[in-house]
Formats: structure tokens, sequence, C-alpha cells
């Protein structure tokens, strides 16, 4: 059970605080309501180009790492689809220093054409390197353009095309920034050994005179059902054939979305999984396959993604895969199967509550899915899954008119 305590700020700002006097460190975390899906189709990629701008400099602080790391301190931050995420540890006896460097950022960015020209080169060098020229890198890109016709998932949080970022003018950045990163679309946690009252006047001395700004309201184009299966074969000059096959999938706060995830598991979580058990270990058509899926908030995608061994047929390889998807389809997981999913499933979330970095990430996260309080659910959740439930979300999701199917050739 993870106690916190929740204020909201006259600036619309989140609070949660969340006390472990048990370590001399506190945790600073910022979660920015705003990921690559909220970009528009023509000027993508600034998600992710401000996690880099975010650390540039701001209005009063020239360098963000230096003065944190003075105080003993160490950050880091990471976009997604679906959310921008800022964080900080640092001993708990200088928590104002995290308070007055992440104010300043929020308060306004120190945008010059420098900044924008040095991390737009950094961002255009990361796109070429991990999805243009690295072999399979742009797997994802040609997977979500097919999947998706009308959600901005359909591109990746790096951006739909190196030219948005290379294009992308001080003015455009100037008005993302103001849209998305104000109080009123933030969730500050502070977590670790902290005290409510210091840390309550903390948050109204750095952030309490901070302009809301104007609530962002999201209103993103639902994806229709797939109705037909979509297929893509592409050559490229990799190594070995790879198989990607995804199907649509429930959203996370759904109760379909847990089932799923143990189903993905069930199918493909480690070696003792289905798929690896049949199909690398015994029928060695792939030397290493997979299934999982990206934690969407919004509609998401369960993928079986391997790699062939030479000289494997692609066509006998997907059959191989869909005869195990069917046994999900017509033949209920016995109990034991089942258990030892939960039980993997249960053993995660509570290695990931151990640390008081891990615990104020989560923190915020639920709080953005609308309450904090589900964090202290969610291992009820995953144990009050029936084999039946498995059964019946199998039959909806491994529809063949809800998958998509990519066959990425060697050409050697």
């Amino acid at each position: 059970m993870i106690k916190f305590e929740r204020y909201i700020l006259s600036n619309g700002l989140r609070l949660l605080i969340h006390k472990d006097l048990s370590t001399p460190m506190a945790v600073v975390n910022v979660l920015y309501d705003v990921g690559a899906r909220d970009e528009e189709e023509n000027r993508t990629g600034f998600a992710h180009l401000f996690e880099h701008l975010m650390f540039g400099g701001s209005v009063n602080i020239p360098d963000y790492d230096e003065p944190l790391q003075l105080a003993g301190g160490e950050n880091n931050a990471y976009t997604t689809n679906d959310l921008t995420n800022y964080y900080c540890q640092l001993p708990a006896e200088n928590l104002e220093t995290a308070f007055w460097l992440e104010s300043d950022r929020m308060l306004s960015l120190a945008f010059s054409e420098k900044s924008l020209d040095v991390q737009r080169k950094v961002v255009s060098e990361e796109f070429k390197e991990h999805y243009l020229n690295k072999p399979y890198g742009d797997v994802w890109h040609k997977m979500r353009e097919m999947a998706y016709k009308q959600h901005p998932y359909k591109w990746m949080t790096i951006g739909k095309e190196l030219k948005h970022i290379e294009e992308a003018q001080l003015q455009d950045v100037k008005n993302f920034f103001f849209k998305h990163y104000t109080p009123s679309n933030a969730i500050l946690v502070v977590a670790g050994n902290v005290e409510t009252e210091k840390v309550l006047q903390l948050s109204e001395k750095w952030f309490g005179s901070i302009p809301a700004g104007e609530k962002y309201v999201r209103q993103l184009p639902k994806e229709p059902a797939q109705t037909e299966a979509r297929r893509l074969e592409v050559k490229a000059d990799v190594p070995l054939d790879a198989f990607i096959k995804t199907w649509h999938m429930p959203s996370r706060l759904e109760r379909g979305y847990y089932v799923t995830d143990l189903i993905t598991d069930i199918l493909g979580g480690g070696a003792s999984s289905r798929l690896y058990e049949s199909l690398v270990k015994g029928k060695k058509f792939f030397s290493s396959i997979e299934c999982y899926h990206f934690g969407s908030i919004d509609n998401g995608l369960l993928t079986i993604e391997g790699k062939l061994v030479k000289g494997v047929n692609i066509q006998e390889a997907e059959r191989a895969v869909n005869e195990e998807v069917e046994k999900m389809k017509t033949e209920l997981v016995d109990e034991k199967e089942l258990q030892k999913v939960i039980n993997k499933t249960e053993s995660t979330i509570l290695f990931e509550d151990m640390s008081v970095m891990s615990r104020a990430n989560s923190l915020a996260y639920y709080e953005l899915l609308g309450d904090a309080e589900l964090m202290n659910d969610e291992l009820q959740r995953y144990q009050s899954v029936t084999a039946q439930e498995l059964l019946e979300e199998s039959k909806k999701i491994f529809d063949e008119n809800n998958s998509n199917t990519l066959y990425y050739l060697s050409n050697n």
C-alpha cells in the first residue's frame, strides 16, 4: 500500500507527497500531460525535442545539470506517445535546489536560436542513427503507419519524418511549450525523506506564482475498428528475416487491458513462454521471439515479433505462430499457467515499488490516468483475471481482420 497526500495549487498544479523516512534521499518528479499523440501531423517529434530542450537552460538558470550535480543529485527524463516525465533525486537536505530548477523551466525555457539549433542537431542525429541507418530501425515507423489510420499513434515519439525536426522554427517551439508545459497540465510528485509542511511551503514558493496557462483539452481522433487484415513486405540489408504482427487491443483503463497484458506474458514473456518453447526450442523456426505491448493509454497494439532462423520459410513460420494464437482462442489456459503469469506480474509490480524514484514515477502516472490511488489496486486487478476472460479476450483480439503483418526480409 503506497500512501500519499494530494493537493492542488491555485494555478492547477497537482501535487502528490509520498513520505519514506527510511531513505536519506528525496525525489522530485514532474510529469507533463503531453506526448507525441498531441502533435500536429505536419509537425511531429516536438514532445521528444522538448525532452532535450528542457535541459538546455531556462529563463533564470543557464545550465540545469551543474547546480543539481553540486547538490549531489542526478536526473533524467523520457518521452512517450502519451506523456513526458522529468525526474531528479538528491539528498533530502538539498530538496529546494530541485524546486528551484524544475520551477524555472516550467516558468519558461531560455528560448534561443542557438539552443534550438544544438538540440535539433542532436535529435536529427538520433533519428538517423536509430531509425534510418540501423538494421530494422524503421520497423515501427512502417508498422504504426499500417496499423493506425486516424489516431496519432501512427507516428513514433521520435517523429514521423526527419524534416519535421530539421525544419522546426523557434516560434513553433515556443507555441508548443506554452500550450503544454504549464502548471494546469502538470503533476508534481515529491517523495522520500520529506515533511508535508515543508513540501507545501516550497511548492507555493517556487511553483505557486507560475501562470496556470490555458488547460489543454485533448480531442484526438478515435481509431476506427479495423475490418480487414493488412500486410506489408519490405526488403532491406538486414542479417535475418523478421516477422512482426500486431493486433489492436484495449486502452489502459479498460478491464481488457489487464487480460491482454497476461495474454502477452503467456505467449511471449521469456524463455518458458509458449512461443519460445514451441518455435525457438521446439521447431527451431525462430532464433528469438517475443509477445508484448507498449502500455499505451489509448487503444494499443499487441505484438508478436521474432527473428527467423536462416533458411526458414517465413510463411511457414507465420503458420506456426498462428497455431499458437489459435490455441489461445480455443482452449482454456490451465490454472497453473495462469497463476504463474500472475505471480510474475506481482513480482514485477513489487520490484518496481522498491525504489522511491519508481514510486514517485508511478504515482505521477496513475494520477495522470485519473487517480493515483489506482496504483494500490493494480495487483488485485491482475489477480482477479480468469481463464475464461483470457479465452474471450483472445477471441476478440486475435481476429485476422484486426491484424497487421510485416515481413521484413533480408536481401542477402
